[in-house]
């Protein structure tokens, strides 16, 4: 998924979560600050990522 666009990953973060997404309103969530923990979980594991939190040492 490395080297993609916004609109790919708005189509895939849809089809994942039953929504529509489109390029434009992806984009501005991540502008805006505005997108949803269980929507960043999607976009991680889409990614290859995951999301862990760790107690500071």
């Amino acid at each position: 998924m490395r080297g993609s666009n916004i609109s790919k990953l708005a189509a895939l973060l849809g089809e994942k979560l039953n929504k529509k997404y489109t390029r434009q309103n992806l984009s501005n969530k991540l502008r805006a600050g505005t997108l949803r923990y269980d929507e960043m979980l999607v976009i991680a594991d889409i990614l290859g990522f995951e999301i862990k939190f760790e107690e500071k040492k």
